[in-house]
């Protein structure tokens, strides 16, 4: 199910078109990730890290829906784990539970898949842009499906796993390779049952904008059903910026949250300065249908 393309009217100006599926062609200049098993015991070597994301908003927001598993629960690993991760930047953001397409040409890259093909298919998807540079906060790939060409180019497809944050450059040649601890959700002060509301007024929210922009597309407004699919709060707060396509630093913001209940309503407000937008041009082509 795609959502349709909406555009928030906060200061920011952001815009709304609910659907993950990243471009399946992507040639990206940067690094790409290669995890070690087996981190190492020995001081870190002094390496620069990567430089922070400089949050600035978005002008365009879309959201579009990824797929995503029913049952996804963060925070497997100690937050406190220190590993080797190899990294792959890219110009979107990857979130916990979405499914990412990827094709592989450059070299480097390719280096990078046979090693992974061989271990645990475990990469690093960080966000990467030339205003931005690259940011601190990523989600792990796991290679869940590849198909290997005859030219050695690779088809993925991956499936976002645990957040992380790099600590340490360890290698830049042939591709990024850094000392990574695992992100999760810090325990909130709103209850569960606060969660669940706040859960179910973005889904609300989500609703409501689907059906505006299928009216102002000219198609059915069909009302969406159950876009939770049983998923808990936090993942559900993932799967929620995953909409968010065409705003990838909203994304990246969205990402480095560790407070469930910040997220949803960060969410909550963007989405509602969508539905905002959206029925004011409603109500515009109400007036002037030719317009």
């Amino acid at each position: 199910m795609a959502l349709p393309q909406l555009v928030p009217s906060s200061p920011s100006g952001l815009s709304c078109k609910p659907s993950l599926n990243p471009s399946s062609s992507l040639s990206p200049n940067h690094g790409r990730i290669s995890r070690s098993s087996s981190p190492q015991p020995q001081e870190p070597p002094r390496t620069k890290t990567l430089a922070s994301l400089r949050r600035r908003k978005p002008n365009l927001l879309r959201c579009s829906a990824s797929s995503f598993s029913e049952k996804h629960h963060t925070g497997s690993p100690k937050s406190d784990d220190l590993v080797e991760l190899p990294l792959f930047p890219l110009p979107l953001v990857l979130f916990p539970g979405a499914i990412l397409p990827l094709q592989i040409f450059e070299f480097r890259y390719r280096m990078m898949m046979h090693t992974l093909l061989q271990t645990d298919l475990r990469f690093g998807v960080i966000y990467s842009d030339s205003a931005t540079g690259t940011a601190e906060v990523g989600c792990v790939g796991e290679v869940v499906k590849h198909e290997r060409l005859v030219d050695d180019r690779f088809f993925l497809i991956c499936k976002g796993q645990e957040r992380f944050r790099v600590t340490n450059l360890v290698r830049t040649k042939p591709y990024l390779v850094a000392q990574v601890t695992w992100l999760e959700d810090r325990p909130s002060g709103d209850g569960q049952d606060d969660l669940e509301a706040l859960a179910n007024e973005v889904e609300t929210h989500m609703k409501d904008v689907i059906r505006l922009s299928n009216r102002l597309n000219g198609k059915p407004e069909k009302e969406a059903q159950d876009l939770r699919r049983n998923l808990f709060p936090t993942p559900f707060s993932f799967f929620v910026g995953s909409t968010f396509e065409g705003a990838p630093r909203e994304q990246q913001a969205l990402l480095e949250l560790e407070d469930t209940a910040t997220r949803l309503k960060r969410e909550k407000e963007t989405l509602r300065n969508t539905l905002n937008y959206l029925t004011a041009a409603s109500a515009v082509k109400d007036v002037f249908p030719s317009s």
